[in-house]
């Protein structure tokens, strides 16, 4: 099952939610660090979804460009769909950070203790 797809059925809610800032802090200390690493995780999440959305359509390529056989595909509408109905990046993100999935280290407290 693809990632994505797991993501999907999970539950996360589309709908933009107020936070609470000490949410951010305690997982950090720092509400700039923490949305720094939210940032980073969502770009990551967003290519690889960008790459296996591609892959995905690209199976339906024709090495043809000829408007006249262009035709509506129901697979590929409702693959590009499902990936339409998913949650924003930053949301799953976020989704990541409340259960401890994101792995992250501070470079800075690592050349402090060389």
């Amino acid at each position: 099952m693809s990632k994505f797809k797991k993501i999907a059925t999970k539950g996360i809610n589309p709908s933009i939610q107020t936070r609470d800032f000490n949410d951010y802090t305690s997982y950090t200390g720092n509400l700039y660090k923490t949305l720094t690493i939210l940032s980073k995780r969502s770009s990551q999440l967003s290519l690889e979804m960008k790459r296996e959305l591609q892959s995905k359509l690209d199976e339906f390529a024709s090495s043809t460009d000829n408007l006249e056989e262009i035709h509506e595909n129901r697979e590929q509408i409702e693959i590009s769909k499902f990936y339409e109905r998913l949650p924003h990046t930053t949301l799953i993100a976020q989704d990541e950070m409340a259960e401890d999935e994101i792995y992250h280290r501070d470079i800075n407290i690592e050349e402090d203790a060389k």
